[in-house]
């Protein structure tokens, strides 16, 4: 199965499932990884693991659809069957998801429907919540609305910042995203209207449900 990574930062969800594929831990090849920013660590961890990337300039082109009509006739060519937004810092268009319906994978670092969009760790914080997390999800018309595949809880203290709770979210990001394209490219995943389903998964346990069984 091929995979294909769009991303706007430092790349560092990117390389979990890189190098997850890399190590046969899922089974599949990264086809290409998709950058809209130059000069970013995801490029630089691309090179480092071998990873075939491209630079697509949204500047070039007159609308969001436009932009993504590129991007889709690229994944198209390469015949990518998953399509996973690491950092991707574009909201896509019903241009791209009509073409990938169901097919395309976001990481949010919160427990979705809680503080969807920018800075959700600012918002976390400000709301005085005691726990959040991340989460990986399917991609629809809204932001981060897609259905559920799997969440993670961390626990928020008084002395949190924004930057010390994105460390501690961060590194269960790294394990559940690379879980989630696993339990994909394995075809155990169901989905029925908004719930997603993972087959013969474990639902009983904390910090994470689905249970992980490879990461």
């Amino acid at each position: 199965m091929k995979i294909a990574v769009l991303a706007s930062g430092r790349g560092s969800n990117f390389e979990s499932i890189a190098k997850a594929v890399k190590s046969g831990k899922i089974s599949g090849e990264i086809a290409v990884l998709i950058v809209d920013r130059k000069n970013i660590g995801a490029i630089e961890r691309a090179e480092k693991l071998g990873v075939n990337w491209i630079y697509v300039d949204p500047y070039g082109y007159s609308s969001r659809e436009d932009y993504d009509r590129k991007i889709v006739s690229i994944l198209k060519h390469l015949q990518v069957d998953l399509v996973c937004l690491a950092g991707y810092m574009r909201i896509v268009s019903e241009v791209f998801i009509e073409s990938f319906p169901n097919k395309i994978m976001n990481i949010h670092p919160a427990l979705l429907p809680s503080f969807p969009g920018l800075k959700p760790h600012e918002k976390a914080i400000k709301y005085g919540v005691k726990v959040t997390g991340a989460t990986v999800h399917f991609v629809d018309n809204g932001i981060d609305t897609g259905s559920i595949i799997v969440q993670a809880v961390v626990p928020v203290s008084p002395q949190d910042t924004s930057s010390s709770l994105s460390q501690k979210v961060l590194e269960l990001e790294h394990r559940i995203y690379p879980q989630a394209v696993k339990w994909f490219v394995d075809g155990r995943i169901e989905i029925k209207g908004r719930s997603v389903i993972v087959k013969n998964a474990n639902y009983s346990t904390l910090p994470i449900v689905p249970a992980l069984e490879d990461f």
